[in-house]
């Protein structure tokens, strides 16, 4: 079943890659996505205190708007990252904002958060039964106090998530980044930990935020210790990139954040350096440009407790998550480790 299920996505690429999405949203929803298997105990693990029943996930993008998250869990990811998503509605970029670069596995976007703001998002989210489910929050583009806005999304969806993801590091929202320089990340993350303490210890849960690869030397340094001043529990590391490696694609001059396989090798050594700085004090999860069991593994490695995907269900469809599971579950078992949390930053 999990072959027609990658066939009918191949047959997806016929169409513009922001109307594929959609269809697939659609089909999810009406109950026709794949099923996965029963989970191999080797792969449960624990980050910051949220229970996986394995280790790999869904990074935010995917269901911005909190719609699919329980057929996505269904379908084998071991938790569900849903977002970005902001206070007010907004339509985003204009389109073509979404681009395939199937010579490169790869993926051009700039969407510039576009979804249905956060009540439809806090309706969906309430009506979560079980599963690990995280909200990606984010600042309306025209907004003009940014940092209010992440406090706004904490609060409306206080007591609904699994955890939050604070996402300072899409390229496509101008002047998002710069809330990465230690000044403007002092305030936001000294904001939001001021608003968490104010709220009902009842719904406390873990807090990530999510950084670009393209850090600074010294950036790394300055970010973990921010975090830490600050009570957040873990890192995402990372999201799309501004670079251009060398690319073979038509549409490899697109401007937007690029993903897929060509953000590999530089996610990985910003994950490697997060870890050595961090030192086991933060818990950290690896994303971007992962499409194998060999590359999650690689991730674990370098010091992820767990890992996320995206892009490369845009090739393989969705019956990569059970192989990269499968051929995790192989290595591990190869390189004797007894369960996915021992592999944690052992390269």
């Amino acid at each position: 079943m999990s072959l027609l299920h990658d066939l009918g996505a191949r047959a997806f690429h016929l169409l513009d890659p922001e109307d594929a999405h959609g269809l697939t949203v659609r089909a999810l929803r009406v109950g026709l996505g794949p099923r996965g298997r029963a989970n191999d105990p080797i792969l449960a693990t624990e980050v910051a205190g949220l229970q996986l029943p394995n280790c790999v996930g869904l990074a935010a993008g995917f269901d911005k708007n909190a719609e699919v998250f329980g057929p996505m869990l269904a379908a084998g990811f071991g938790f569900v990252e849903c977002g970005t998503v902001t206070p007010r509605p907004q339509a985003g970029n204009p389109r073509p904002r979404l681009f395939r670069l199937s010579q490169d596995r790869a993926v051009i976007n700039r969407m510039g958060f576009n979804n249905e703001g956060l009540e439809p998002f806090a309706a969906r989210l309430a009506r979560r039964k079980a599963g690990v489910v995280g909200a990606n929050i984010g600042a309306n583009r025209d907004s003009e106090d940014r940092a209010a806005d992440y406090v706004t999304a904490l609060t409306r969806l206080w007591g609904m998530a699994s955890y939050f993801t604070i996402n300072i590091s899409s390229p496509n929202t101008p002047g998002l980044r710069a809330l990465q320089t230690r000044a403007a990340l002092e305030d936001l993350l000294g904001r939001l930990a001021q608003a968490r303490d104010g709220l009902p210890a009842a719904g406390r849960v873990p807090m990530f935020l999510k950084v670009a690869p393209d850090l600074e030397d010294g950036e790394v340094e300055a970010i973990v210790e921010t975090v830490m001043a600050h009570g957040l529990e873990g890192i995402i590391v990372s999201n799309t990139t501004i670079s251009r490696p060398p690319l073979r694609s038509a549409h490899a001059g697109e401007a937007g954040g690029l993903s897929g396989a060509p953000l590999t090798e530089l996610a990985t050594q910003m994950l490697s350096r997060f870890h050595a700085c961090s030192a086991g004090r933060l818990a950290l999860i690896g994303a971007g440009g992962i499409g194998s069991g060999a590359q999650a593994y690689a991730r674990i490695r370098a010091g992820a407790g767990a890992v996320q995907l995206y892009s490369a269900l845009v090739f393989e469809g969705p019956g990569l998550v059970e192989r990269i599971k499968r051929d995790l579950a192989q290595r591990l078992r190869a390189d004797g480790f007894a369960r996915v949390g021992e592999a944690v930053g052992a390269k």
